[in-house]
């Protein structure tokens, strides 16, 4: 099978739970909460670990900025740009609590790396939910006079979830995830975050979280109001300068042959189900990167069938 896979990077999160090792059957340190696995990264501070793939010799040690440095038309396409690192982050989070109310900075700004973001909903209980933009009429001055208070969540647009739909965030959308969301999050490569209200959550010591309220207020979009559910059209669930994400349901019986222009790679990560790709079979949960470069990949459901998600570059 040409494709690589990846180890992912377990961060503890004061939201986060054991759900990941429920759905997925990952290994999770014991009692631990984590509300974040990263994927695929290429940050200074995280980088994703090569676990296998092609030309990967058993006991050597390679990662994704490795392959981007050294086999960036091979292996990521010819779309790809002439950043320093790859510029796409992809986790999963486990929400199992509120986060809290954050922003992202938006392009151009000068304190921050811009985040643009997309939002796909894995596993949701019957009150999940999120909140995104703000309520028709609230105005700037409403919206600071309610931070802090129980006023706030009043204030900002509210969509309830449900699993395989997906919302899309813009840099300078304000938005918070309630609890309740196991998530497939993809975005551009950055870890700027501005919180700008904790719901008046404290950590295991007693201490409230930092909040960055001045940044955050500089960053949202007030005149983003209610903004609703990504609606896909047939395969393409939505498509950014940054990404584009795809969706297969592929149902017993059927038998796909993937086949790449050699312009992107293909990330592909198994929402649902089990997928027999060429020789190799993966379970729900499982992800891999494939180069640019393939030629074609045959996909084979098992079971009861697969719901596949797929990034590549955007526009």
């Amino acid at each position: 099978m040409n494709a690589y896979f990846f180890k992912p990077i377990l961060q503890e999160r004061i939201w986060g739970a054991q759900k990941l090792k429920e759905l997925f059957d990952r290994t999770l340190p014991e009692g631990k909460k984590i509300g974040e696995s990263w994927e695929l990264v290429d940050r200074p501070e995280a980088c994703s670990e090569i676990e296998s793939g092609p030309g990967i010799a058993p006991g050597t040690r390679q990662n994704l900025h490795t392959l981007w440095q050294d086999k960036r038309t091979e292996v990521f396409g010819t779309k790809a740009p002439d950043l320093a690192r790859f510029p796409i982050l992809i986790k999963l989070l486990d929400c199992q609590d509120n986060l809290s109310v954050q922003v992202h900075p938006p392009q151009g700004s000068k304190d921050g790396e811009p985040k643009t973001e997309m939002w796909y909903f894995l596993e949701t209980t019957p009150e999940a939910k999120i909140y995104v933009g703000l309520k028709k009429g609230v105005t700037r001055e409403k919206f600071e006079q309610a931070i802090g208070t129980p006023e706030l969540a009043g204030l900002l647009g509210t969509v309830k979830t449900e699993q395989s739909e997906a919302m899309f965030l813009p840099s300078g959308r304000v938005h918070a995830i309630g609890a309740g969301n196991v998530i497939l999050e993809v975005q551009q490569n950055s870890d700027t975050t501005y919180r700008v209200d904790d719901w008046g959550r404290v950590d295991d010591s007693g201490r409230p979280r930092t909040l960055h309220r001045e940044q955050a207020l500089a960053s949202i979009r007030f005149g983003d109001f209610e903004p609703q559910l990504v609606q896909p059209h047939g395969e393409r669930v939505l498509e950014c300068p940054f990404f584009t994400v795809q969706r297969a349901f592929i149902y017993p019986g059927e038998y796909r042959v993937w086949n790449s222009d050699h312009t992107s790679f293909q990330y592909h990560f198994l929402a649902q189900g089990e997928l027999k790709v060429d020789d190799r079979e993966l379970k729900r949960g499982a992800s891999w990167l494939v180069p640019a470069s393939a030629e074609t990949y045959n996909l084979e459901p098992m079971g009861e069938g697969a719901e596949l998600i797929t990034v590549q570059w955007g526009k």
